[in-house]
């Protein structure tokens, strides 16, 4: 019987991950989506649910036990009886579901009116044209990710797990002892004798073959697809999620150190000019992009993947635009923080940055945390010591609950590690574009860019937390899952046994501390006026 506890934790959970997902579509969308693109934030909201749920299942798996041998039957008191394979197996599935299914969908429908606006065509389009935009797009992405899943599938499902055989003696060597049965038949430890010299003799007669020897097994399509997401994503995990790990705390600090203060005559002159002078600048920079464009457009100009110049100005096109947008985004930052020095002074919230003091703290506790944790644990061949793992299971002896929310906070803080280390990166490197999510400023195409980043990061994290905390999580359903049979599957595994992603992840994280120390700021008033000495280079 299902433990009654964990069932109403659990309900109350998905109310507040939905209730969390709901207030952030409410808060940080755009003033222009405010009564339009309802599919995207249902898309969103439920995607949020989605990868929450995937990461906290971790320590709802824990809780509930149920890979104790005892829950088959003889010592149930630890075992809180859900259906964990079930809970696993639908968020395996939901995952692909929205990576490749909803959010693609929702971002071409939602681009699509974006595209028929810039047309010409969005006043009186019907929406069936927009799904039929959206479709047309989508059915490419089912198509090629479809071939993707059904080839390794078919070729790469096999998984070599270790084993060490044990050849005993026969049954009728052993100690002979009589069970009196226990009312009502129900089995109970205290049914079993202890250990005498003859059972002792027995175990003494065994022999333990040195080397391992190995079972292979076809593992089903839910838990290969869920292994073949998490290798993926730990790609991304391991980039985005190291450098968030170290620019987490500084950002949060940061906000702190350079919160607004009040400026006198001198200082707001000077910064008034100064944003005006970029304003002009990144206004010089449109111009010039705008007559590249036209002037492309006039002598018609085209080039093809093998054409190496045109690949060549389309990147350099690419990188342009990209460092415009930067600039833009730097200039609407420094705005803001003059604006809040100045005329929003007096109604500016001081709890802010405090907030965002204390929460740094926090964060580099964590952050500090995790980094040893992977040193002394994960990283070794024998862990030098299981670190958080007992700082956990020193819960299991007087408040458990504490523990599983600990694994829960430690899980979900490497998940928004993820979307801050892909917005870091995406603006000091400006190899994509960069989506923040800012309060009553953000588009849907922004959220789902988002949501997709975190589904994507879901699986890695869970599998990294089941790998980093197996000692406390060792009788989760999970455990058995990514740490036996997803570890050792045909070529996948290799990355897991390696630990191929755990170096990564922990160089990048370190490189990035250092880099930060260094360049602790993001560049603002050089990006414009670089940009447009560049342009007009161009265009000479």
């Amino acid at each position: 019987m299902a433990d009654v506890f964990l069932i109403i934790v659990t309900v109350v959970a998905f109310f507040i991950l939905l209730v969390v997902g709901l207030y952030l579509v409410v808060k940080f969308q755009h003033p222009d989506d405010k009564n339009d693109a309802y599919l995207p934030k249902l898309i969103v909201i439920l995607g949020f649910v989605t990868s929450g749920a995937t990461v906290l299942l971790l320590p709802l798996d824990k809780a509930n036990g149920e890979g104790y041998p005892g829950c088959d039957g003889y010592d149930t008191k630890l075992c809180g009886g859900i259906n964990m394979e079930l809970f696993w197996s639908i968020m395996y599935w939901m995952v692909p579901v929205f990576l490749f299914l909803l959010i693609p969908f929702s971002t071409f429908y939602y681009e699509a009116d974006d595209g028929m606006l810039m047309a010409g065509t969005s006043i009186g389009a019907k929406p069936n044209s927009r799904i039929k935009e959206a479709l047309k797009y989508e059915t490419f992405v089912v198509v090629i990710f479809g071939l993707i899943f059904a080839v390794t599938y078919l070729f790469l499902n096999e998984t070599a797990i270790p084993v060490r055989e044990v050849t005993g003696p026969s049954f009728s060597m052993g100690a002979t002892y009589t069970i009196t049965e226990n009312p009502g038949g129900v089995f109970s430890l205290a049914q079993l004798a202890p250990m005498g010299d003859q059972d002792i003799a027995v175990l003494q007669m065994n022999t333990v073959n040195e080397t391992l020897g190995t079972i292979n097994l076809n593992i089903n399509a839910s838990a290969f697809y869920a292994g073949l997401l998490a290798w993926l994503g730990w790609f991304f995990f391991a980039l985005f999620g190291g450098i968030g790990l170290a620019a987490m705390p500084l950002d949060l600090i940061l906000m702190f150190v350079h919160r607004p203060r009040h400026m006198d005559a001198v200082e707001f002159a000077e910064a008034q000019m100064s944003l005006r002078d970029r304003v002009n600048e990144l206004v010089d920079c449109g111009e010039l992009l705008k007559l590249e464009r036209e002037q492309r457009a006039q002598e018609g100009k085209r080039g093809g993947f093998f054409n190496k110049e045109a690949r060549k100005q389309a990147a350099e096109e690419k990188k342009t635009m990209l460092q415009f947008k930067q600039a833009v985004y730097l200039l609407e930052e420094d705005v803001e923080d003059f604006q809040n020095c100045t005329e929003n002074y007096n109604t500016y919230n001081p709890l802010i940055p405090i907030g965002g003091l204390i929460g740094g703290i926090c964060a580099f506790i964590i952050s500090f945390f995790w980094i040893l944790h992977i040193i002394l644990y994960m990283l070794p061949e024998t862990p030098v010591t299981p670190f958080l793992n007992d700082y956990f299971l020193w819960f299991d002896n007087w408040f458990p609950l504490f523990g599983v929310l600990s694994v829960a906070l430690f899980s979900f803080y490497l998940l928004m590690c993820a979307v801050k280390g892909c917005f870091k990166f995406g603006l000091r490197f400006l190899f994509f574009q960069v989506h923040p999510m800012k309060y009553n400023k953000t588009y849907m195409s922004s959220m789902l860019f988002n949501i997709g980043l975190i589904l994507l990061c879901a699986l890695p994290v869970v599998q990294f937390c089941s790998s980093a905390f197996r000692d406390y999580a060792r009788y989760t359903t999970i455990n058995q899952v990514f740490n036996v049979q997803i570890k050792y599957l045909k070529f996948f595994g290799w990355f897991w046994r390696e630990k191929v992603f755990e170096y990564a992840f922990i160089c990048i994280a370190l490189l990035t501390c250092i880099y930060l120390g260094c360049k602790p700021h993001d560049n603002s008033a050089s990006n414009s006026l670089n940009l447009r000495d560049r342009l007009k280079q161009r265009s000479a």
